[in-house]
């Protein structure tokens, strides 16, 4: 079971380091970002934001807003030293209970699934933030079973399986439509797009 405490330790002490640690293969991330829909004009929201590694991203495709959230204080603190631009704020606080103050087209949760505690919980919540048409995706720029190799080893308080995606599809279609999904030996993929009726 997951214990909230453990992965903001954790993450507090790795936080320094964290961008060293990251590979990125630019061409999955490019796809990744490409079926979430970040595009010009965009308010954004990244869960689980880090340092904020795709930071960059967004703003060379033009997001008028971007919120990164992140429950490791240390992690926020990095990003806050990066990025210092009106249209980039943060957040420390879980991404389960948010109440940013306003609504989002994307909402991104990046390399970050299996360390929350319930993710139909997890759906639920940000599927409230989004705007009528709104995306929420959940991806990982590496197949599911490197990332489940990856977290093999870890403490079971810090980290869960990751699910097969048609299971993630699944619980995204209690909120969502959803309107794409990938798992391959590259990424693994599913994004969920909030129904123009949906308040």
């Amino acid at each position: 079971m997951i214990e909230e405490s453990e992965v903001i330790d954790y993450f507090d002490r790795i936080a320094r380091g964290w961008d060293l640690r990251t590979v990125r293969n630019e061409a999955v991330i490019s796809f990744i970002l490409d079926h979430a829909g970040i595009r010009e004009g965009a308010d954004i929201l990244d869960v689980a934001c880090g340092t904020g590694i795709l930071i960059p991203d967004y703003l060379k495709r033009g997001a008028a807003s971007i919120t990164g959230i992140d429950i490791s204080p240390n992690m926020i603190a990095e990003a806050e030293k990066k990025f210092s631009l009106p249209r980039v704020q943060f957040l420390c606080e879980p991404a389960e209970t948010a109440e940013p103050g306003k609504r989002y087209d994307v909402i991104m949760v990046y390399n970050a699934l299996p360390h929350f505690k319930d993710p139909q919980v997890l759906i639920a919540h940000l599927s409230s933030l989004l705007k009528p048409g709104g995306t929420l995706t959940i991806a990982h720029g590496l197949s599911r079973s490197a990332i489940n190799k990856h977290h093999a080893g870890m403490n079971p308080h810090l980290s869960a399986e990751l699910m097969p995606v048609e299971e993630l599809a699944g619980l995204f279609s209690e909120f969502l439509e959803v309107i794409f999904k990938v798992s391959d030996d590259q990424m693994y993929q599913v994004v969920g797009r909030k129904r123009s009726a949906q308040i």
